[in-house]
């Protein structure tokens, strides 16, 4: 048992009957001398919640402990001290006696047998399988055994905590594999233009005049003073008098756009590690770059395309615990900017951020992410759009309705490793692929030829440090937000001045 528990609870000062005490070093008569006991101090033992008295055959002068926090020293009478064992520990004691002589003392608290036999009781009684053995020495529990996982060990160590100190010397079996997640995603987007146009232009050579009357919304066609006529829109309705150089142009159409996508990416991780999927591409874009002799230009990516982000974890209710993010972007050029002739497109996004838990085999579905647009664009001519009656044809009117719906299934499911031997899926070619080099398949030799793998880990066992280390390591913290990631390019372009335009090689040259 350990030694420091005795010594710390002679603390202060005792009061005794005939004289008082002070701290020890407190030596007010130059001739006294120092008695210990035969082979040195005295070795004194008590138990935690325990007493002992200490008897003087002469008066007691003063006492005094090392450590108060493990003894309790309380006056009897001038003879006699009472000690009480507080915390287990050691500690020395030191006796002035009537005469000038003092004794020395080795105090030792040890823990009560007691309180150790209830520990490994409760660890018996939690752990009835296990083999696990707590000794107390030097103030110290010390753990040893060999658990089944961590979290066994960490209950194990909790239990023994209430000793005090306690180190740690357990082992943990080796884990299984770790269970493996496929993600099954369905991306379906619905994007539907539908536009109307109706404008009427007017164009004259007449007296040696060419003419011409239209809103600008739409091109309309030209009359010079000869009579010919160009045109722009061959797509435009022309109604041309040869006699006065008069020509129409009417523009009426309606055009429909029906775009589809469908993707069904699948990803594989195993039970509580990320995993991400992009189908899709980087497309470049400048960037500049202020610099102490002008500002640069480089030429950075970004990410584009179908992109699902998931984190699976298995429950111990046997569910899985999802956090997942699908994302479709792509190029919207129609509010693209252009810099210094180069035209840089916008990107556009419908990204989903959830955490859901769901039975394998079991689907959620993400749906209702519409987006509906009216664009109507009026043009007229002041004054002549306001005539009755005649002020429509001096009127352009173009109207686009867009409609688009994005809809995502996602469906996690348990699985485990095709068997050794069983046949893997395969796609279907559409034509044939010419006659194979060789009459067998080119493969890795197997165990066969290479001789068995050993597959039974070197140890059943190993420390519980090394194993937490090991799933630290496995554990990479994934970027926080990869689809904004910008890769600059080590090379900068020139100077960024009207005269730039796109190089060969995706820069800027001048």
């Amino acid at each position: 048992m350990s030694r420091l528990c005795i010594a710390g609870v002679l603390v202060a000062a005792f009061w005794l009957w005939d004289a008082p005490i002070s701290r020890a070093g407190g030596d007010e008569n130059p001739k006294q001398q120092e008695v210990t006991l035969a082979g040195g101090p005295g070795k004194l033992v008590v138990t935690v919640g325990k007493s002992l008295i200490i008897d003087s055959p002469t008066k007691i002068q003063r006492i005094s402990v090392a450590n108060g926090e493990l003894i309790e020293a309380v006056a009897v009478n001038p003879k006699e001290v009472l000690i009480n064992g507080k915390a287990a520990g050691e500690t020395s004691l030191i006796v002035w006696q009537e005469g000038g002589n003092r004794l020395l003392y080795d105090l030792t608290v040890r823990l009560s047998p007691l309180r150790l036999d209830v520990v490994r009781q409760q660890l018996a009684r939690d752990f009835p399988n296990e083999d696990i053995n707590v000794t107390f020495e030097n103030e110290t529990a010390f753990v040893r055994g060999t658990v089944k996982d961590v979290i066994a060990a960490e209950r194990v160590m909790a239990i023994s905590a209430s000793l005090g100190k306690s180190v740690n010397l357990l082992r943990v079996e080796v884990p299984p594999v770790e269970q493996q997640i496929l993600l099954k995603v369905r991306f379906c987007n619905v994007d539907r233009t539908a536009s109307t146009e109706l404008g009427v232009s007017f164009a004259s050579g007449a007296f040696n005049q060419s003419t011409a009357i239209g809103t600008g919304q739409f091109t309309g066609p030209s009359v010079d003073t000869a009579g010919k006529v160009s045109l722009s829109d061959m797509l435009s309705v022309l109604l041309f008098r040869k006699d006065l150089n008069l020509a129409a142009s009417i523009k009426a159409l309606e055009g429909k756009a029906l775009l589809e996508t469908l993707a069904e990416p699948n990803l594989l991780a195993i039970n509580g590690k990320e995993a991400s999927f992009l189908s899709g591409g980087e497309f470049p874009f400048p960037m500049i770059q202020p610099g102490l002799g002008g500002n640069t230009v480089t030429i950075s990516f970004r990410e584009f395309g179908i992109r699902i982000r998931f984190l699976p974890r298995i429950t111990p209710r046997g569910t899985i615990q999802l956090q997942v993010a699908p994302e479709v972007s792509s190029l919207d050029f129609g509010n693209a900017v252009i810099f210094s002739g180069t035209t840089i497109p916008a990107m556009s996004t419908r990204r989903i951020q959830t955490e859901v838990e769901l039975e394998s085999g079991q689907s959620f579905v993400i749906a209702g992410l519409l987006d509906n647009r009216l664009t109507e664009t009026i043009s007229k001519i002041p004054g002549l759009a306001s005539i009755p009656l005649l002020g429509k044809l001096f009127t352009s009117r173009s109207i686009k309705r867009n409609n688009s719906e994005l809809l995502v299934i996602v469906t996690p499911e348990v699985v485990r490793p095709i068997p050794v031997g069983q046949p893997v899926p395969m796609l279907n070619m559409p034509l044939p692929f010419m006659t194979k080099n060789s009459d067998f398949e080119m493969h890795t030799p197997g165990i066969d030829k290479t001789g068995p793998v050993t597959v039974k880990p070197p140890t059943d066992s190993i420390p519980i440090e090394q194993l937490i280390q090991q799933r630290k390591e496995g554990q990479a913290a994934p970027p926080a937000n990869p689809q904004f990631m910008i890769f600059p390019t080590p090379q900068a372009a020139p100077s960024v001045n009207p005269g730039l335009t796109p190089s060969s090689t995706g820069g800027a040259a001048k």
